[in-house]
C-alpha cells in the first residue's frame, strides 16, 4: 500500500496546486477529469493488479502535464508562449506535448499489461496492436473534445484548443501515434527490466 499512499501524495498535490485560482474552472475540470478518472481506475484496482514503479512514474507524469495544461489552459501555457513569441509560431504548442504523452504512456499501460497477462500469443503483432490501440485513445480522446465544443459553445473552445489551425485534430493524433512509437523504440529495454524485478 505504500506505494499507492506514495502515489496518490503526489497526484493529489498536483491536482490541488492546478486548481488554485486557474485560468477558467470550467476548462480546468475538463483538462484534469482523465487524470482523476485515471487515478481512480488505479486505486480501484490496486490490490487486484499493480503496476511496475516505472510505469506509475510516467503515468504520474502524465498526470502533471494535464494539471498544467488544465490550470492555465493549453492555449496559454508560459513557457511555450516564450516558445511561440521567440520563434515566431503561429500558435502556442503545449498541447502536442499533451498528445505525444497520450500516446506514449498508453503504450507503456498496454504493453505492461500484455506483457504480464499473456495477452498476444504472437509477438510479431505485438507493436502494431499496441499502437493502433494508443491511435484509437487518441482518436475516441478527438472526439470527446468535439462533443463537448458543441455541447458547452464557447466555453469548450479553450477545452478544444485548435487555435485556428485546421490541421489540428489530425496532427493531435499525429503527436500520439509518435508518443506511442517513441515508447516502444526507446522505453522498451528499461521497462523490461523493471518488469523483471516484480
Amino acid at each position: 500500500m505504500k506505494k499507492l499512499q506514495l502515489f496518490s501524495l503526489f497526484f493529489f498535490v498536483g491536482l490541488l496546486i492546478s486548481g488554485i485560482h486557474p485560468k477558467e474552472y470550467f476548462t480546468w475540470f475538463l483538462e484534469v477529469l482523465p487524470a482523476i478518472i485515471g487515478f481512480a481506475i488505479l486505486a480501484f484496482t490496486f490490490k487486484r493488479f499493480q503496476f511496475t514503479n516505472f510505469t506509475y512514474f510516467f503515468i504520474l507524469i502524465h498526470c502533471y502535464i494535464l494539471f498544467l495544461g488544465g490550470h492555465y489552459t493549453y492555449v496559454e501555457v508560459p513557457p511555450f508562449e516564450w516558445i511561440k513569441e521567440t520563434f515566431h509560431q503561429t500558435r502556442n504548442n503545449y498541447d502536442k506535448v499533451g498528445h505525444f504523452a497520450q500516446g506514449f504512456v498508453p503504450a507503456m499501460i498496454v504493453r505492461e499489461l500484455f506483457i504480464r497477462k499473456n495477452v498476444i500469443s504472437n509477438k510479431s503483432y505485438f507493436n502494431f496492436i499496441i499502437v493502433a490501440i494508443c491511435l484509437a485513445i487518441s482518436a475516441a480522446y478527438e472526439w470527446l473534445e468535439w462533443g463537448v465544443s458543441l455541447c458547452t459553445g464557447e466555453g469548450g473552445d479553450a477545452f478544444l484548443g485548435t487555435q485556428g489551425y485546421v490541421w489540428d485534430t489530425q496532427s493531435d493524433m499525429l503527436y500520439a501515434t509518435i508518443g506511442a512509437i517513441c515508447m516502444l523504440i526507446f522505453f522498451s529495454k528499461k521497462h523490461d527490466n523493471s518488469l523483471k524485478n516484480i
